[in-house]
Order: C-alpha cells, then sequence, then structure tokens
C-alpha cells in the first residue's frame, strides 16, 4: 500500500546524557537540565535545581552557549541572593 513503509519527515531526535543543557521552545525558550525520559515525554529541570517538566523532544534543541552561559549565571545570581542553595 501506498506509504507503508515510508518514515515520516521529522526524524526522532537522539535522547542526550543527563545533565544536558536544552531549550524548550514551547515554553518561551527556556532553558533546563535533561534529566531522563518519562514515556514520550522527555523531562527536564531549571539549571541548579527545581521542579522538573515535561516536554515533548519535537519541542527541545541544544541550548548554544551563551544559552547555557545565561542560564549557569542566573543560577550562581540566585545562589548569591540566598535563593537556591
Amino acid at each position: 500500500m501506498y506509504g507503508e513503509n515510508v518514515r515520516p519527515n521529522t526524524p526522532t531526535p537522539s535522547t542526550p546524557a543527563l545533565g544536558t543543557l536544552l531549550v524548550d521552545t514551547s515554553r518561551a525558550d527556556r532553558v533546563g537540565e535533561f534529566r531522563g525520559v518519562a514515556g514520550p515525554y522527555w523531562s527536564l529541570r531549571p539549571v541548579g535545581g527545581g521542579a522538573e517538566w515535561k516536554v515533548e523532544p519535537r519541542h527541545v534543541r541544544p541550548a548554544v552557549l551563551i544559552e547555557q552561559l545565561r542560564a549557569r549565571t542566573a543560577r550562581l545570581n540566585a545562589r548569591s541572593r540566598g535563593e537556591v542553595l
């Protein structure tokens, strides 16, 4: 039959290593650390801790260097203000 063995045009992203910084494009480009796979979703959490959230892998891309730097700087600033450990 037509299209029976055709692969979809969107490739399935490979699972990143734990702790990899990723950008969730479905949430205003929120940066998070990859924490694992939960069914069809990937679990991310804010850099340095906080509540995890789930996102479809198609809405995730690797964080570029400047995004990684901003996320880590925000974490260090929050720690210096005593907001996080």
